[in-house]
């Protein structure tokens, strides 16, 4: 491949990377607003949030794809490539991408964590309902069968 051609490629990538980390930002920005939505347990919020962020998700997963052979090509190159212009800055672009997407990771990890959280904290105070309730029950069977019952009983 020529220098040309791989300035192209370079150009190409710098482009689809800029982009891909525009949505990541975003998706950063909506990662941490679901993080706070979990934790007020804001289920209406957290069920926008997703919405909004499985439609930048599937832009950058198109934009992926169309990264997906220029990489490849660019790879085959490297050497090359290493050469021209631009080409540290794409890969710089390429750590900055992989930095954006370890955070909201992480984000998204603690996000599962409160979520999760939040369902023993229902659970618990679900399973203490339904004893309360056993209790109850028990102790309704217990009053209205001794009803008739006198503190000395009539023999004794």
């Amino acid at each position: 491949m020529t220098n040309h051609g791989l300035e192209a490629l370079i150009e190409q990538y710098r482009a689809g990377l800029e982009a891909e980390i525009l949505l990541l930002r975003r998706l950063e920005l909506l990662s941490e607003q679901q993080g706070a939505a979990s934790a007020a347990r804001d289920f209406d919020n957290l069920n926008q949030i997703g919405d909004v962020r499985d439609r930048l998700t599937s832009g950058l997963v198109s934009i992926e794809d169309g990264l997906r052979e220029i990489r490849r090509r660019l790879t085959e190159a490297r050497e090359e490539a290493k050469q021209l212009p631009g080409y540290a800055e794409a890969v710089a672009l390429h750590h900055d991408a992989i930095t954006l997407v370890t955070k909201i990771l992480g984000s998204d990890k603690a996000s599962l964590d409160s979520l999760a959280s939040a369902e023993l904290v229902r659970r618990d105070s679900l399973r203490a309902l339904e004893q309360g309730e056993t209790t109850l029950s028990a102790y309704r069977k217990v009053v209205s069968l001794s009803t008739g019952a006198t503190l000395v009983n009539r023999r004794g």
